[in-house]
């Protein structure tokens, strides 16, 4: 076991009057250390990173450093410059982190040689482990296996989150089988996309790189902890249950804004603490939400 296997939880970084309310981040940090979680990234997408100012990124990690006790804190340095990631990581340094999480944010769209020289850079300026973030659906750039394969092979790559896996068992075997086959042992794969993380834990993933598990960390843990076990019947059950969460983050658009107002309705953070423009979602689906959060006994 490494600091990069098991589930590490993705918590917001809650916003007030249009900064960083500090309070609610570190109540969220504490909750989830006291719940065991693996690790803790903090400045993942969920934590609305590529919004906030360097300063502001900076003092989120040592917020998340304090709070988190012994658990390990991973922190996003994700820029549209390789300067400004250098930045990030120096920040990500002095505060404490174990490890980095770099997504390739782009305007421009980016080629694989970009990337791959991103990479190689910031590898070769910390001693920091990375962790490859991969998350087409806010970065729009798309890994291919080859570029898994030239990248891991860096110095200091320990991890890839991967995006979701398909969902029928032998396919999500597959796919993680082949990333597997292209990069080095030492290297763990780690699923997102919450609704396929316990495919993906019981096809191979070492870890969960969970959303969910940065404000529900009971919930994540139990998949987890079953997956571990090699209990994929009950991994894949008690996911199952959590079907009509899933269900919101699909017809809401993704899972911050769902994830967002959980947090809002158990009290975790203060209204409308996404930050502008993002506008949360309207009354009518917070009623939804809600109502999945006390028919499924989420947050008690």
């Amino acid at each position: 076991m490494t600091m990069f296997t098991g589930l590490s939880a993705f918590p917001l970084t809650p916003l007030a009057d249009d900064a960083v309310d500090e309070e609610a981040f570190s109540g969220l940090v504490r909750r989830l250390a006291a719940a065991g979680v693996d690790s803790i990234t903090a400045l993942g997408s969920t934590g609305s990173y590529a919004y906030l100012t360097r300063e502001e990124r900076a003092r989120v990690v040592r917020l998340a450093v304090d709070g988190a006790g012994d658990t390990p804190v991973f922190a996003g340095v994700g820029a549209l410059r390789t300067s400004q990631v250098r930045a990030h990581v120096e920040d990500a340094e002095a505060a404490g982190a174990q490890a980095v999480l770099l997504a390739p944010l782009t305007y421009q769209p980016l080629t694989h040689d970009d990337v791959f020289e991103l990479f190689r850079t910031v590898t070769e300026h910390t001693d920091l482990p990375v962790i490859v973030y991969d998350n087409p659906g806010t970065t729009h750039f798309t890994f291919t296996p080859e570029l898994y394969s030239r990248i891991a092979e860096l110095p200091g790559i320990t991890s890839i989150k991967i995006p979701g896996v398909p969902a029928d068992p032998a396919e999500a075997r597959d796919h993680v089988t082949a990333i597997r086959a292209v990069v080095p042992e030492h290297v763990t794969i780690g699923v997102s996309g919450d609704a396929y993380a316990a495919a993906g834990l019981s096809a191979g993933c070492e870890a969960w790189y969970s959303v969910v598990g940065g404000t529900l960390p009971e919930l994540a843990l139990e998949i987890t902890r079953a997956a571990q076990r090699g209990d994929a019947a009950e991994a894949a059950a008690a996911s199952a249950r959590m079907s009509p969460l899933w269900e919101l983050f699909t017809e809401f658009g993704g899972s911050i804004r769902v994830i967002a107002a959980i947090a809002e309705h158990l009290g975790l953070a203060p209204r409308k603490c996404l930050p502008l423009p993002l506008q949360g979602l309207t009354e009518a689906q917070r009623r939804r939400v809600a109502e999945v959060v006390e028919a499924l006994g989420l947050g008690r």
